[in-house]
């Protein structure tokens, strides 16, 4: 279990930044190289490539290098994790909810 928590939280981690988020939504629609998607961010591209190597450190890219253009697609394994997470998080919230609606009935009906 701390493993995963560990794992979870570099996805979050990852994802915390609007650069890194916007090259997963781009990168949504397939493969591109680290040059496209640099030109899509108002950065250098060293401080581009520090948001590519944080993504792919935990796990929700990879890049293959091809000559001199690297390309960039998602891990869609990765992002099972985080589906998990949300499901996990959704069914106890609904339960909550459930809960309180029964409690607020029934003190409606006692009235």
């Amino acid at each position: 279990m701390a493993q995963y928590s560990t794992v979870l939280d570099g996805v979050f981690t990852a994802l915390a930044d609007p650069t890194r988020r916007a090259v997963v939504r781009r990168l949504g629609q397939g493969p591109a190289s680290v040059g496209d998607l640099a030109r899509e961010a108002p950065m250098t591209l060293p401080s581009f490539m520090k948001h590519v190597r944080m993504l792919e450190s935990h796990g929700l890219i990879r890049t293959v290098k091809s000559g001199r253009v690297r390309t960039c697609e998602l891990n869609r394994e990765r992002f099972a994790l985080v589906e998990d997470w949300l499901a996990e998080q959704r069914r106890v919230w609904a339960g909550r909810a459930d809960r309180l609606e029964q409690f607020v009935t029934s003190q409606e009906e006692t009235l």
